[in-house]
């Protein structure tokens, strides 16, 4: 089983809301997860971002990849 770490696409139409979650790759990107570790407001301003770094650094360390905007959210949150 290939884990990934990346977002969900929650919210309305034009006003996305993602959720960070740990996922089977082969899923849709809005289908079944494994477990959820946070959360991601673009719409805000500056954009809102809680990642539990424990459950983040915990997956990465099983073997979940993260995909490359979740990548660049860990580094901006200090998580990787």
């Amino acid at each position: 089983m290939a884990v990934k770490i990346r977002l969900r696409r929650m919210g309305a139409k034009k006003a996305p809301f993602y959720r960070v979650v740990v996922a089977d790759s082969r899923y849709p990107r809005d289908g079944r997860f494994v477990e959820e570790i946070g959360y991601y407001d673009p719409t805000k301003e500056p954009s809102v971002v809680k990642i539990d770094a424990d459950k983040a650094k915990d997956w990465i360390a099983k073997g979940a990849q993260p995909t490359d905007t979740v990548k660049a959210i860990l580094k901006k949150e200090g998580v990787l």
